[in-house]
């Protein structure tokens, strides 16, 4: 059984959508939310990171959000 069928998801989409549920819903950077579903989930962060490294949509997400907070610099590469 892998990692994502046994934290309760069906496929990394499902974890995808669950998140973008939860940034329009809440108003949250996708970094936050997904540490939200990890939490509200129960699911181990290990397994939100995979979910995370198997989706380039989803990276270039969290990066946005954390070049527009400053976090990181443009253009430097998540460490992720």
């Amino acid at each position: 059984m892998s990692e994502v069928a046994a934290a309760g998801l069906r496929t990394p989409t499902q974890f995808i959508a669950e998140v973008e549920k939860i940034v329009k819903d809440k108003n949250m950077t996708y970094l936050d939310a997904c540490l939200e579903y990890a939490r509200t989930a129960n699911v181990e962060l290990e397994t939100i990171a995979s979910l995370i490294k198997g989706s380039q949509t989803l990276k270039s997400k969290i990066q946005a959000d954390a070049e527009a907070l400053r976090m990181i610099k443009s253009g430097a590469k998540l460490p992720i």
